[in-house]
């Protein structure tokens, strides 16, 4: 989606900050993901609900028939409502409550994705308690690193995530003696946001020796999660707007040996909705100062904290002025020095009342808004209902 295919004029009239969805481009993006996984036997997609839990967006996602991965009852539930079949929704997440689990037992949810040893046995009192059997994968730290920014790796020994490699055999024996739930797989996940292919190659290499070791033990399972971690282009969103799911898919077909009948499931959720969100907010102020120009606009990291909490980089563009550029600091107005969105960016020239769109927002952006500093959340709207 290019500057010019906002619709600025209909802006003009709405309250900002808020987020804009691009509905056609979440489509075509489903559209790619389903015809590169369709290629290969087996492939199993689902979408991470924690990435964007809007109830449109959930409500499209399932349409074009993926499944959901939830890290909490309330995205079981936000799933649930959005129509997503039970038998295509997965829990993962290191800190499941009692009544999260009962939840989703009570649904009979397709797998529960287990990080320990006390947590397997909670899982099995309660569904106990329910006379019912969880089916249960066991989340795996394979100790694979990712090249990506230290706060979104999940794989290394030294992470909370997973159980340790060398506890794999125990642990599956322990819950081979548990009456009230069923081993079905092993999951894994390394990180986000990543564009490096040798990253998820070296995780289908960990994952080939753990099948192996496991198979001398007589250990077979029917399903392997490797979760998700595709990263996009936050530096060209309109040149790149799909990312890059024929070598993502392709990796994991070429290097992962399935056994006969495994299947292989993978939970995406930047990659399938970052793009499609910008961002929308309008200059209050231009400040100029002794060495620097700022742009102080109305949406702060309340609205998008991703550059205050990751440093993350996202494209802005100033969607009201065809000016010459010139260079900014784009800040919030939130009372902390960290609420900067971009520092010494070049903007088309840019005066109070110009609207900014702060691209490639869609994933983490409006999941993790704030009411700090006892602000409004922003409000997401679709493309094809403005």
């Amino acid at each position: 989606m290019t500057k010019g295919q906002f619709p600025t004029a209909k802006f003009q009239d709405m309250q900002t900050p808020f987020y804009y969805y691009d509905t056609e481009l979440l489509r075509e993006t489903l559209r790619a993901i389903n015809s590169e996984a369709q290629k290969h036997d087996g492939f199993c997609v689902h979408y991470a609900v924690k990435a964007n839990a809007n109830p449109r967006i959930l409500r499209i996602i399932r349409e074009a028939g993926l499944g959901a991965d939830c890290v909490s009852g309330g995205e079981i539930e936000a799933s649930v409502k959005a129509g997503f079949p039970s038998t295509k929704i997965v829990y993962a997440g290191v800190g499941k409550s009692d009544w999260e689990i009962n939840l989703g037992l009570d649904n009979d949810i397709f797998c529960f994705n287990v990080e320990s040893i006390p947590e397997l046995e909670v899982i099995n009192g309660l569904a106990a308690a329910k006379g019912k059997v969880a089916r249960v994968a066991f989340r795996l730290n394979p100790n694979v690193g990712a090249h990506t920014h230290a706060n979104i790796t999940t794989g290394l020994a030294e992470n909370k995530f997973g159980i340790d490699m060398r506890d794999m055999l125990k642990v599956i024996e322990e819950a081979q003696g548990m009456a009230n739930v069923k081993v079905v797989g092993l999951h894994f996940h390394i990180g986000s946001q990543i564009l490096d292919m040798g990253d998820f190659e070296a995780l289908c290499n960990r994952v080939n020796d753990l099948q192996l070791e496991l198979e001398r033990h007589q250990i077979r399972v029917d399903h392997i999660n490797v979760g998700g971690g595709l990263g996009v282009d936050y530096q060209h969103p309109n040149r790149v707007s799909i990312p890059d799911f024929k070598s993502y898919f392709d990796t994991y077909a070429k290097k992962l040996k399935l056994r006969p009948g495994q299947t292989l499931h993978f939970e995406l959720g930047r990659a399938v909705v970052a793009q499609c969100g910008s961002l929308i907010t309008r200059t209050l102020y231009i400040k100029e100062g002794s060495v620097k120009k700022f742009a102080i606009v109305d949406a702060g990291f309340t609205d998008l904290i991703r550059p205050a909490l990751y440093q993350a980089y996202h494209k802005i563009e100033n969607l009201s002025s065809e000016e010459e550029p010139d260079t900014y600091d784009v800040v919030g107005p939130i009372c902390e020095s960290t609420d900067v969105f971009a520092k010494q960016i070049d903007l088309n020239c840019t005066h109070r009342g110009d609207l900014l769109a702060i691209r490639s927002a869609g994933a983490y952006g409006e999941i993790m808004a704030s009411q700090y500093n006892c602000r409004r959340l922003p409000t997401g709207y679709m493309s094809d209902e403005i």
